[in-house]
């Protein structure tokens, strides 16, 4: 038997070798979710996440993986659903109260931090076991615009021009960086369809409007909104036809 296979009964337990093996573990349940894609441009933000219905008796619109935190803030959640559930909760619950507290809308980082440092907590204390989800927040900064934040795990968050999570998320990274440079001056179509794009290079596959969900933040004033599968078709299309030019 290894000697570091004593180290990895209880998550505050470090191994010889410096590593925190329970939260190794966790981080492999949350990268076992889907795969999922966020780019921010020049006046706009979006997220994209493949939509799996598990079972054909289900209704196919109780299956999501983005929700609503409050009007102006949304969350794509991938790792153990339960988890994610329990983790959208307790964001809706410091939003809110971050709201009634201070009378305004509660910023994306703001939200971020506080999740993160939940989640850190979870680190440190033998009796609670951390969630096994990667969180990425989508929202407008009334100074800044729309925003990304993304906050995994261990409770480690920092915002993003692009990001990705999932199983797929060191592949989808790699599409971004060589894109880095032009995000900046996209606009929202353009900004939705470089998400599509990206989800549908790393997963090797083309979609349908039903296979996936579209998350986005257009201006300073606007709100976060989930995309009908008929914008989301139209979308696709207009990809089409730029391959096919």
């Amino acid at each position: 038997m290894s000697r570091d296979s004593n180290y990895d009964h209880h998550i505050s337990i470090f191994s010889p070798q410096g590593r925190l093996y329970q939260m190794e573990y966790c981080f492999k349940a949350a990268q076992s979710g889907l795969t999922v894609v966020a780019v921010r441009g020049k006046d706009s933000s979006c997220v994209v996440t493949q939509k799996k219905v598990p079972d054909r008796l289900m209704e196919p619109s109780s299956v999501t993986h983005l929700f609503n935190i409050n009007p102006k803030l949304g969350c794509c959640v991938t790792g153990t659903m339960a988890d994610c559930k329990s983790f959208v909760t307790r964001a809706r619950y410091e939003a809110g109260k971050w709201t009634f507290d201070n009378g305004y809308s509660c910023p994306a980082s703001v939200l971020a931090k506080r999740m993160a440092d939940l989640a850190q907590v979870n680190t440190q204390t033998a009796s609670m076991r951390p969630l096994a989800v990667v969180a990425t927040f989508l929202g407008v900064d009334d100074e800044a615009g729309p925003v990304i934040y993304k906050v995994d795990c261990a409770g480690h968050y920092l915002p993003f021009f692009a990001t990705a999570a999932g199983p797929k998320e060191q592949e989808a990274m790699n599409f971004l960086e060589k894109r880095a440079d032009a995000l900046k001056d996209m606009d929202h179509n353009q900004v939705v369809r470089t998400a599509i794009t990206c989800l549908g290079h790393v997963l090797g596959s083309d979609f349908r409007g039903s296979e996936i969900e579209v998350g986005e933040v257009v201006g300073k004033t606007g709100q976060f909104r989930t995309l009908s599968e008929d914008d989301i078709e139209s979308h696709l299309n207009a990809i089409a036809d730029d391959a096919d030019a």
